[in-house]
């Protein structure tokens, strides 16, 4: 299993997975042209990953911002993650966010709502 390393730019997050880990992080603003295009890859790694590993998968969020259509993505990954865990599979969120910008602090809450994975949402002084 190939891991991610997508470079972010100024509309995209960085993207990087770690399968040995079982780790698969996102980093910066969502805003991408084309939201499919863009998150294919990323949808396509946690299928295979939660056919072909039997290990926990945590996905770490530092996103600072995220548009309509990158909002859906998340969905659909949190549709996944939720799949799995009524499976019997191991997995779990860390969001990770900037203090001063609780519209993030918010998304994250809503997101949290609609999971019975365990979901944490932390404050973090981090630099995007």
């Amino acid at each position: 299993m190939n891991d991610l390393n997508i470079q972010g730019t100024q509309s995209t997050p960085a993207i990087t997975s770690q399968h040995g880990e079982g780790l698969l992080c996102m980093q910066g603003d969502s805003y991408p042209e084309n939201s499919f295009e863009f998150f294919d890859p990323i949808i396509r790694w946690i299928e295979t990953y939660l056919r072909q590993e039997q290990s926990p998968l945590r996905l770490e969020l530092r996103l600072v911002y995220m548009n309509t259509s990158s909002v859906k993505a998340m969905m659909d990954i949190f549709d996944m993650l939720e799949e799995a865990h009524t499976a019997g599979r191991q997995v779990s969120v860390d969001w990770f966010y900037d203090p001063r910008n609780e519209r993030v602090l918010d998304l994250a809450d809503e997101f949290r709502e609609d999971c019975t994975f365990p979901f944490q949402i932390a404050a973090d002084a981090f630099v995007s």
